[in-house]
């Protein structure tokens, strides 16, 4: 009988966090040694008003698991935290609630941090950053100003995404099908007076430094199809009246097939070009177009429209004369806002070339379907002097052509837009500009950085374009830097993105007031060597920081083109949603399982219908870490989440799996914890040491997190038969767990009579020439059944493995008075009897 009964956690994590805490165990050093710096960083977390939830520690935990696996390696580690606190949900809880904005952070962050800490990751606190903090925003208004020095920031009124309930400007990148990405509410288009970055300038090397990182697939897929390269030519057409439409094309080898042009409503000659029989129907439809997102005309119509403007333009390739329409799939603001259309080749043209009657040319042959356009390689025909050629060759030789004759040249070109920077709200970094009536626009001088956020008493968004900064009279009137003329202060603000664009490079030198990061530490620190979070940060912000990072590159400021050498996401954890038979959902604290693990209500024994679903409060399913954590303690919460499945895939929450992960903690406490001494003399389990230390170790370096748990598994349950376990086995049993449930192995580190910390302790090696296996069992099959199996010396010969399997009773029992007629060895692996 067991003297332990139960795992005291909870006494067992204070006192080893506040050892960690006084013993400074997982400070960083100011500089790391050469060749042995690993710099790991989490996506760091907004901190919203409900808390942490189990999905966001799934990769904090991952991340933990590394560094404290990579000290035990010898490794310099940073491994910080901080927080993302500017932005829209803030913002929107305050008005919901009545309190400031600056209070509801503050209340979140300390909130956060403590289920954080409760946790026990291995965080350097003493590097926590908070983008809302003067002295980080200081540096996030510098860097705006080094953009606009540089020309990328830039003010800009024109058509962009509104949201009419988050009442501000959104970027591209924040609207889904045509709703906000934030709250779902659908789009407008509003002409507002904007900040713009120019990320469009880094275009090229945003796409070709993704070379080289290593990035999950599908995000570098992402990140490319967002960015939109194309290489192809730019070809001038003429109007009738002499006016040059500018094209780009990725097919110039379908010039010939080319049987109309399309203009977007906003292109400038338009109304030049509208005959006066069509002026009402062409005014008519610009106007309408000026309602939709770019998403609602592109990706999101489902059937293309347009009208003619009873205009004409001249092929360059054939002199023949064609119909100019307008349509609103073409955008003004990518490439030139006009399009040569082959319908022939092109699905989308085909679509609009048959709708509307215009004539399709065949001008490459293939194997096209009927009624579809062919837009695959093939030979050109009905195409002059391309005739014959094979697309490729067609393509190199129109462009020549064009190029001899001046009507075009070879273009490279790009689907991303430049970055609307602009936010019509309150919670977020001033933007350190001044606009003079006599200068200009004026940058606020550096040494008077940071141009802090005014106290107001309203902070309601207005929903008429103006922040509410700008009803902060005293706030928006200045003198200019420049002249010291009276003068206004710039009221939009910088959107949520500003500050986690560069929040890694800070934390390489958070204290420093002088300059917003040490050329010498970023160069010693950079770059992250692993970066994770969410996949839902694909796009936007890798995007952004990237471009700032290029920026600064350039500046001079960093040392290194790429910002995050690795990068590991996560997969969303999920949770069983519980229904009864008139369709509420019930928490899991009203839920209980019976003896076949169904779910049922603890008031009434109803078995209720169980699914996997999303977390949601509506659902009632939302599994929060802090009762999970008084119920089984830290070290199983963190195991568990590892234990679930596979890092990057999606996983469901069940309350019924964690219960085993805390059974095995439990053996693994009452097994040290019952011990008189700190374990046996001797080998111990030599064999499987060995490949549990390799495979351990090798997992936690290619995040196979629950596959590194499993053989942990094994090898206590090996520990646990030994009649007198080995105290090098024990040793290395808790080490290996270490990283993975520090609390308990600390207590039971020092429990084996250690006075050094665990977590100070190198990481096992392991010797190869343990690695092979001196026993091995083989299963043996009749006819491809499984009917019996014989352990014998891995290196016997191939012979003796066929005698001793056939000589086996239950085999010959099998066989019976059958005829063997062939014996198969695999090798290490099984004997299959074929017999008649």
């Amino acid at each position: 009988m067991s003297k332990t009964e139960h795992i005291p956690f909870a006494d067992i994590e204070k006192k080893w966090q506040d050892r960690w805490e006084a013993d400074g165990a997982f400070r960083a050093p100011k500089i790391p040694h050469p060749g042995k710096k690993f710099y790991c960083l989490d996506m760091f977390p907004y901190p919203s008003a409900a808390g942490l939830h189990v999905g966001h520690p799934e990769g904090y935990t991952a991340t933990d698991i590394l560094c404290r696996y990579k000290r035990m390696r010898d490794f310099d580690v940073l491994h910080p935290m901080g927080w993302d606190a500017f932005g829209l949900p803030a913002e929107n809880f305050a008005i919901a609630t009545g309190t400031h904005p600056a209070k509801v952070t503050k209340d979140n962050v300390e909130n956060f941090r403590r289920q954080i800490k409760a946790l026990g990751f291995s965080y350097d606190w003493d590097r926590e950053v908070d983008t809302t903090d003067p002295g980080y925003y200081k540096w996030t208004q510098w860097i705006f100003l080094q953009l606009f020095k540089k020309g990328l920031a830039y003010e800009s009124t024109a058509p962009i995404n509104f949201c009419p309930s988050c009442k501000t400007g959104l970027a591209n990148e924040e609207v889904f099908n045509g709703a906000c990405e934030r709250c779902g509410t659908k789009v407008e288009r509003k002409n507002l007076r904007q900040w713009v970055l120019k990320i469009t300038a880094y275009a090229d090397r945003l796409e070709s430094d993704l070379a080289g990182l290593d990035w999950p697939d599908s995000t570098l897929a992402m990140q490319k199809h967002w960015i939109g390269r194309s290489e192809g030519a730019e070809v001038a057409f003429k109007t009738e009246a002499g006016d040059e439409l500018k094209v780009f094309t990725t097919r110039p080898d379908t010039l010939f097939g080319a049987t109309y042009m399309v203009l977007a409503p906003e292109h400038a000659l338009v109304a030049k070009l509208t005959a006066a029989a069509q002026k009402a129907a062409v005014a008519a439809y610009v106007d309408a177009a000026k309602n939709k997102s770019d998403l609602e005309r592109t990706e999101l119509q489902k059937e293309k429209s347009g009208v003619f403007t009873g205009g004409f333009a001249i092929n360059p390739v054939n002199g023949k004369k064609i119909p100019v329409w307008i349509a609103d799939y073409v955008l003004g603001s990518y490439g030139t806002g006009a399009i040569m259309a082959v319908p022939a080749h092109d699905e989308r043209d085909h679509e609009f070339a048959s709708k509307y009657q215009i004539a399709i040319v065949t001008v490459v042959k293939g194997e096209a379907e009927d009624d579809k356009a062919f837009t695959g390689d093939g030979v050109a025909v009905n195409s002059d002097f391309l005739n014959g050629l094979a697309t490729s060759e067609a393509k190199k030789k129109m462009i020549a052509w064009l190029g001899e004759k001046k009507l075009g040249t070879k273009r490279v070109n790009y689907k991303l837009r430049d970055w609307l920077f602009s936010r019509q709200r309150y919670w977020g970094e001033p933007i350190p500009i001044v606009h003079c009536a006599k200068c200009g626009i004026v940058p606020v001088p550096e040494d008077q950085l940071p141009l802090r956020l005014p106290e107001v008493a309203d902070f309601k968004p207005t929903g008429t374009g103006e922040s509410p900064l700008a009803n902060a009279t005293d706030w928006v009137s200045t003198k200019c830097p420049a002249c010291a003329a009276p003068a206004k202060r710039e009221t939009n603000t910088m959107p949520q993105w500003a500050g986690s664009c560069w929040y890694y490079l800070r934390f390489i030198d958070p204290k420093n007031s002088a300059a917003a990061w040490s050329k010498d530490l970023e160069k010693a620190w950079g770059p992250v060597d692993c970066y994770v979070g969410g996949a839902e940060h694909a796009v936007l912000h890798l995007l952004y920081s990237r471009f700032w990072h290029k920026v600064l590159f350039d500046l001079g400021f960093v040392s290194t083109k790429e910002p995050f050498q690795k990068l590991r996401h996560q997969g969303m954890i999920l949770s069983y949603s519980n229904r009864d038979s008139k369709g509420n959902y019930h928490t899991y604290e009203d839920v209980e399982y019976d003896d076949q693990n169904r779910a049922k209500l603890t008031a009434t024994g109803e078995i209720l219908t169980s699914q996997v679903e999303k977390m949601s409060k509506s659902k009632k399913n939302v599994v929060n870490p802090d009762v999970v954590l008084k119920r089984y303690g830290a070290d199983a919460f963190r195991l568990y989440e590892m234990f679930m499945g596979p890092f990057e895939q999606a996983k469901p929450w069940d309350m019924r799996s964690i219960e085993g992960v805390y059974r095995f903690l439990k053996r693994a406490f009452v097994l040290i914890n019952d011990l008189n001494n700190a374990g046996a003399e001797g080998d111990g389990l030599v064999a499987l040491r060995h490949r549990t230390i390799k495979k351990v170790g090798e997992d936690i370096e290619s995040f196979g997190f629950n596959t590194a748990i499993s053989s942990l598994m094994i090898y206590l349950n090996a520990i646990q038969a030994d009649k007198a376990p080995s105290k090098t086995d024990l040793n290395t049993f808790l080490i290996l767990l270490n990283p993975f449930a520090p609390h308990l192995t600390e207590e039971l580190w020092e429990k084996l009579g250690h006075e050094k910390l665990l977590c100070r302790e190198p990481w096992p090696s392991w010797d190869p020439q343990f690695l092979i296996e001196s026993v091995l069992e083989y299963p043996v099959q009749v006819n491809g059944k499984l009917r019996d199996t014989f352990k014998i010396a891995a290196d016997a010969p191939d012979e003796l493995v066929k005698e001793t399997a056939v000589k086996l009773v239950k085999i010959q029992t099998a066989v019976g008075t059958q005829t063997i007629v062939k014996v198969i060895l695999i090798p290490k692996k099984l004997v299959n009897l074929v017999v008649k």
